[in-house]
């Protein structure tokens, strides 16, 4: 009387594949096969089955970087029209409460990415225009929350140039917080404004945007504490150099030329 046994060749990876496609082999011997007839036919099935899993292996693999390079391009996709819908907005804004809901909507999109730096960086950034703009605006609390967007920013900012834009936007908090009362802030928040702008150039000399804002805070100095247009103009002169070569990258900070040519021209 012959006897059927089912051996299941389960090994690493060959099993899970097994299960996927419902290919579990069998070895079939009777009761009458020899030790070694049942070792051959063993042996043959398991080169069979690792040959079969081998290729289908392959194939799964493939698929599988398919799947997920399509998935990653339609994620980048989203994106990357998230981030210009919001970033073609900036020139509309014209109100606190607007530059407040474009930072909420770029933070937003930094939250859903949790890999990418710009959203917070944009984030943060649209507040600083309030904090220039808006007399009424507590100073302070805004600094607070484009720092917390900045310390996010930098959590995720790959190398030093990244780091120096982060820097220059910290930059213009601190300054805005000092200007609150220039005279008792000068000492805290005017020495970190300058240590967020030395550390930045350090990170990055060729940034414009860096010597713009020096530009700016030296030209707005009284010319007893060594400030004013002339000390101001070689300053704006570099930055407008800088410009004019910077080629930054698709969605990357570029702001500031126009406002560098025009103070520029004040220093004339």
């Amino acid at each position: 009387m012959n006897q059927t046994v089912e051996y299941k060749l389960n090994f690493p990876c060959v099993a899970l594949f097994n299960a996927l496609f419902n290919n579990e082999q069998k070895v079939q011997v009777s009761d009458t096969t020899s030790d070694a007839q049942r070792s051959k036919a063993y042996k043959q099935k398991n080169k069979n089955i690792i040959t079969f899993n081998s290729h289908t292996m392959k194939q799964i693999i493939f698929s599988f970087l398919l799947f997920t390079s399509a998935a990653v391009m339609a994620q980048s996709d989203k994106y990357t029209a998230a981030m210009q819908k919001n970033l073609a907005q900036f020139d509309s804004m014209k109100t606190t409460a607007d530059y407040q809901s474009l930072s909420g909507a770029f933070e937003r999109i930094g939250d859903a990415e949790k890999t990418q730096w710009l959203p917070y960086y944009f984030a943060a950034l649209a507040l600083t225009t309030p904090g220039w703009t808006d007399q009424g605006i507590d100073k302070d609390a805004n600094a607070d929350k484009i720092n917390a967007l900045c310390t996010k920013a930098e959590a995720l900012a790959a190398n030093d140039a990244d780091k120096s834009e982060i820097l220059a936007v910290r930059n213009m908090a601190a300054t805005q917080q000092m200007m609150v009362d220039p005279q008792s802030r000068w000492m805290s928040y005017g020495q970190q404004a300058g240590d967020y702008l030395k550390k930045a150039m350090e990170l990055n000399p060729n940034n414009p945007r860096l010597y713009y804002l020096q530009g700016m805070s030296v030209f707005g100095t009284p010319e007893q504490f060594g400030g004013g247009k002339d000390k101001a103009k070689p300053i704006l002169q570099k930055a407008v150099d800088l410009y004019k070569t910077d080629q930054p990258k698709t969605m990357y900070p570029h702001w500031g030329q126009k406002q560098a040519e025009d103070a520029l021209a004040q220093c004339q």
